[in-house]
């Protein structure tokens, strides 16, 4: 299956103090830890002026694998995409 994009929703990530690595994300009530950083992409060098940078994170869940964003500018993290049917193979 393919990763499904999603109308971003925003988050709570706690990350690594060391490397910025999501750990644990808070959705909602539910807090889901980061078994995995499957991938990393950073956007620094071409970004929308208004928007500015930001570095997008593919990381496993027990729940499902999903594809964080991490918008510099405003310190904000999102959810942008969701693939829950690697889980359920």
């Amino acid at each position: 299956m393919a990763m499904i994009r999603v109308e971003p929703v925003q988050v709570h990530v706690r990350a690594d103090w060391f490397d910025g690595r999501p750990r644990e994300i808070t959705w909602n009530t539910r807090r889901v830890p980061v078994t995995e950083v499957v991938r990393v992409r950073e956007e620094t060098s071409a970004f929308p002026v208004m928007v500015g940078p930001r570095t997008i994170f593919e990381v496993e869940t027990p729940v499902a694998r999903l594809t964080l964003s991490y918008r510099h500018r405003s310190r904000r993290w999102s959810i942008e995409g969701l693939d829950d049917a690697v889980r359920a193979a």
